[in-house]
């Protein structure tokens, strides 16, 4: 299995936006459509934000992360962040997850950045148990409570 950048697999960047709009747009309420989705992902790149990585195991896609500036507009005093965390069912309990999330932090210190923020409304024990910090947490506008976490890159 290799971690890589979206941007050089293009043929992914359909297969990435379908599951992203599944699991982040439909499953959530959000009133994003599909062409934004497939838009956003079309223009990811390796060192300015938008950044999103995959997992691949001879050429299947077997999960994602995303890097972004700002995922939380009521604290753009934190960044970057990491989001849309995302293993495929199938591919899951096999460490995918971890390695996408060490992979992003080691972007993030390339990039020059000490610290990686990311929130989360149901998985605040994933992060807890791999020593991120708890930030605070939040209720936001559609009165759902999250969780911020942040953990040290440099």
């Amino acid at each position: 299995m290799k971690i890589d950048f979206l941007s050089s697999h293009p043929d992914k960047i359909k297969e990435v936006s379908e599951i992203i709009y599944e699991e982040f747009v439909i499953n959530t309420g959000s009133t994003m459509r599909y062409d934004d989705v497939l838009d956003h992902f079309s223009n990811t790149g390796t060192h300015t934000f938008p950044i999103t990585l995959i997992a691949l195991d001879n050429e299947h896609c077997l999960g994602t992360v995303s890097i972004f500036e700002n995922d939380l507009k009521s604290r753009e005093m934190y960044g970057p962040w990491l989001a849309s965390l995302y293993t495929k069912p199938e591919c899951r309990n096999r460490g995918i997850g971890q390695k996408l999330i060490a992979r992003t932090i080691d972007v993030v210190k390339e990039l020059g950045f000490p610290e990686l923020y990311l929130r989360t409304e149901h998985a605040s024990v994933y992060y807890k148990k791999r020593n991120w910090i708890h930030v605070e947490t939040l209720r936001i506008d559609s009165g759902e409570e999250i969780d911020v976490f942040k953990i040290t890159c440099i």
